[in-house]
């Protein structure tokens, strides 16, 4: 995969075993608006995992819109994507545009407030192209975001704030675990848009 100039001047962020840089202010000028039109117009349901064979509902909030046929399973669960909404289909198009490279599926969290969070976890799923990259939208509350390395239990913390972007390679998804910490004081809701490279 190609990576333009903008991606050869961000700094990694870990310090071995992949790449993840974060971008502040990626969409600065209108990510209120894509936040309003994301809420209003993406359809979003809680989602079910199986965990320990048994099925719970979470408390966040998902959706999955992608080309057509892409589908993957998490937690157990398939997921087969929808297709384009027009405020995800624009924002895709920005971020290909930006980074000059495609994108096939894209999978959205909304947080109503910072008491749900995400646990431990990698995007390590077999569908996605072991040499793709996950870009990584946030609109709305400022959230800390946790990186952990599996091995040697290193942390680094990052505050994804309205309008950023932030980039993991498939690399990284081998070596580092992340989560989205838990923030009682956050009040406000957050859109979080992984936007990935599935197989074809």
């Amino acid at each position: 995969m190609y990576l333009n100039q903008l991606l050869t001047n961000q700094k990694n962020i870990i310090p071995h075993n992949g790449y993840t840089c974060y971008i502040p202010n990626f969409i600065n000028h209108t990510s209120p608006t894509f936040h309003q039109q994301l809420l209003e117009n993406v359809h979003w349901k809680h989602d079910e995992l199986t965990l320990f064979g048994k099925k719970i509902i979470t408390k966040r909030q998902v959706a999955f819109e992608g080309d057509e046929q892409i589908e993957y399973t998490y937690s157990k669960q398939q997921k087969i994507a929808s297709p384009w909404s027009k405020v995800v289909l624009e924002l895709k198009q920005i971020l290909e545009k930006e980074l000059n490279t495609q994108f096939n599926g894209c999978l959205l969290n909304l947080y109503d407030s910072g008491e749900i969070g995400m646990a431990w976890h990698s995007d390590n799923e077999p569908e996605l192209d072991s040499e793709g990259i996950i870009a990584s939208l946030s609109f709305g509350a400022t959230r800390t975001f946790q990186l952990k390395h599996k091995q040697t239990g290193e942390k680094i913390d990052i505050k994804l704030e309205n309008g950023s972007l932030l980039l993991i390679d498939m690399e990284s998804q081998q070596y580092w675990l992340h989560q989205l910490k838990k923030e009682i004081k956050v009040k406000g809701s957050r859109i979080n848009l992984t936007f990935r490279q599935f197989k074809k």
